[in-house]
């Protein structure tokens, strides 16, 4: 598979689909602790029409690198992985801390972008004072058992333990230090304020049973976009994973040529 070496990491990605297929290429950008596979079912289906790009970000998967504190310094990696694919612009498509880098790219340089998909993900992080204290107390266990019951509440009820258990050894493989400077990045993270900036047509899809980033937080945050598109979907918090088809399906109408 392909790198990019950017300061300091080894960022591995895919690049498929034709050159010359249906609209601006699809770039598609994970979350906290993941790994580029969850968009398996989308690259299938979109790679046969048209262009489709998709990175582990730096100290996830494949690529290597750590010391990333913020997510602008994520946005930058996959921005110089587009400038160095020579994309000028593209289709956003991001889950969980994937869709804060998506709207930070947006925010920052809204020429490059021509839609933006916010699967499972928020503009601001927002406790409640109970979630805050066991968020914060849940630092301080140990660190298989902190990833473990992050992923695991991850998913909605019902979901196969088998499968969920392969997702925490994943994140678990996941660098200590990415996973946890990366947790206070995300907590960090607000720009719910700057939000009402973004122009271009936007699709917010969230799981009912999300817990992660609840679904009343997402609708907080489409209140605040201009031109926001909503779909609810019976999942949890990993949605790419938990409905693929019905992620795609969704992905597909928003993004198919008027008449294709």
């Amino acid at each position: 598979m392909p790198q990019l070496e950017v300061d300091g990491a080894a960022l591995t990605y895919d690049d498929e689909g034709p050159r010359d297929g249906d609209g601006v290429p699809l770039v598609f950008i994970h979350g906290w602790t993941a790994n580029r596979h969850r968009w398996d079912h989308q690259m299938a289906h979109f790679a046969k029409t048209r262009r489709v790009i998709r990175l582990d970000l730096r100290g996830h998967g494949e690529s290597s690198g750590a010391g990333v504190r913020t997510i602008a310094e994520l946005a930058a990696d996959v921005l110089a992985l587009l400038d160095h694919l020579e994309v000028e612009r593209a289709v956003l498509v991001g889950h969980s801390m994937g869709g804060m880098i998506a709207q930070t790219i947006t925010l920052d340089h809204p020429g490059r972008v021509e839609r933006l998909v916010l699967v499972d993900s928020i503009a601001r992080m927002t406790y409640s004072r109970g979630r805050g204290l066991l968020m914060a107390a849940s630092t301080h266990v140990p660190y298989k058992l902190f990833v473990a019951t992050n992923i695991q509440r991850a998913f909605a009820p019902g979901y196969p333990r088998e499968e969920v258990r392969k997702y925490i050894k994943s994140s678990a493989d996941t660098p200590r230090e990415v996973v946890m400077t990366l947790y206070g990045a995300m907590r960090a993270f607000d720009v719910l304020d700057r939000v009402g900036e973004i122009h271009v047509p936007t699709l917010m899809i969230h799981g009912y049973h999300d817990i992660q980033l609840p679904l009343q937080q997402m609708l907080r945050m489409a209140k605040a976009y201009p031109d926001a598109e909503v779909r609810i979907i019976d999942a949890g918090h990993e949605l790419p994973v938990e409905k693929p088809a019905e992620l795609t399906t969704a992905l597909d109408r928003f993004v198919s040529p008027v008449g294709g």
